[in-house]
């Protein structure tokens, strides 16, 4: 319960920010986000969309928390993957369909793997600091992507820094075409392929987390170094494998925005939903269920928020982004604000004996 309280109180004070800086009724602007996000199937189209990319964040981060980790540069490795996919979807032009997609799923899951392997290794090896490292390989990512699409990837005698668009047979058909095969005429826009497929890698990394070995030492080094060496567990390996699977996981944010609805790689394209990832992941609790859901209340609130600058231009884009402020605030960093009250009102009732014990 505890985070839907913090949400709710996310939502109040947000609703007296609305209230005293633009002077607009609080319920009619929920009432319209609502509506933009899940009034028509445009609305959830684009909705589910956005979606799809916090859930990938969202779940790379919460692999790496689990194993103690606190990995800042999903965003980095998110654009490096990018890269990957670019270089793989432009020269598989002879391919057919059902391998081109693979190949630029698998090659997004290992430049994003390679791209966290060194700060993993640096802090499994040398006990260099897991966040200081994710957040320099942030910035050197930024550089190396704007410099390959600058000098590699743009297409020569263009301003444009973008890449060429890719093929056909690299783009990942909507979820309105593979629902129309089986006969479901439904216009859900921008949603793709990409959102099944988040959903499979949080069933994913919930077999990883709690239904393996691996998953079990990876907590294990998470909660106590000191007892997993004595169970005779590799902290060093675990946290080296936990990174490229972290890594792999952030690499998928290209499938979504780049294989699913650009078709290009251009500068910034995962526009900060790395960082957004690690709200959602401490809103869902590091937990797959949790994250999903998270990481639809955080597309609700770019695509709501979209559909309210259209019906009222009084409010711009950031007064969107000082709501999410309020929920990474009351979530994040004030989780445990109302945990004594709660736990003084439902104590007794989850403490209190059955009769006859």
């Amino acid at each position: 319960m505890l985070p839907l309280i913090n949400l709710l109180i996310a939502f109040m004070v947000s609703g007296i920010v609305v209230w005293a800086f633009v002077g607009a009724d609080p319920l009619t602007v929920g009432t319209t986000m609502i509506q933009g996000a899940f009034g028509d199937a445009n609305g959830i189209g684009t909705t589910l969309y956005y979606a799809t990319t916090y859930i990938f964040a969202g779940l790379a981060v919460a692999v790496a928390f689990h194993a103690g980790l606190f990995n800042i540069g999903v965003d980095g490795q998110g654009q490096v993957a990018g890269l990957g996919i670019a270089f793989a979807c432009l020269h598989a032009t002879a391919l057919p369909w059902f391998l081109t997609i693979p190949i630029g799923i698998v090659a997004a899951m290992i430049f994003g793997a390679l791209w966290s392997f060194l700060p993993g290794y640096l802090q499994a090896k040398r006990g260099s600091h897991i966040v200081i490292t994710t957040i320099m390989f942030n910035y050197i990512a930024t550089d190396l992507v704007q410099y390959l699409i600058v000098h590699v990837l743009m297409k020569p005698g263009t301003g444009d820094p973008k890449s060429e668009l890719f093929p056909d047979n690299a783009s990942l058909p909507t979820l309105s075409d593979m629902l129309a095969y089986f006969g479901v005429n439904l216009d859900l826009t921008l949603v793709n392929l990409a959102f099944p497929l988040s959903l499979l890698a949080a069933f994913l990394v919930w077999l990883l987390i709690w239904r393996s070995r691996f998953g079990y030492a990876m907590r294990t080094v998470g909660h106590n170094k000191t007892a997993a060496v004595y169970a005779g567990i590799s902290p060093a390996r675990i946290i080296i494998v936990t990174m490229l699977v972290s890594g792999a996981l952030a690499g998928l944010m290209g499938t979504n925005v780049l294989m699913g609805d650009q078709h290009r790689m251009f500068i910034d394209y995962t526009a900060g939903a790395g960082f957004i990832g690690i709200a959602v992941s401490l809103m869902g609790r590091s937990h797959p269920v949790g994250i999903v859901l998270a990481s639809i209340l955080f597309g609700a609130l770019i695509q709501g928020g979209q559909e309210l600058v259209f019906d009222y231009p009084v409010f711009d884009r950031h007064l969107i982004e000082v709501i999410q402020g309020m929920i990474i605030l009351f979530v994040g960093a004030l989780e445990l604000m109302v945990r004594p009250q709660l736990v003084a009102v439902l104590g007794p009732f989850l403490h209190r004996k059955p009769k006859g014990a």
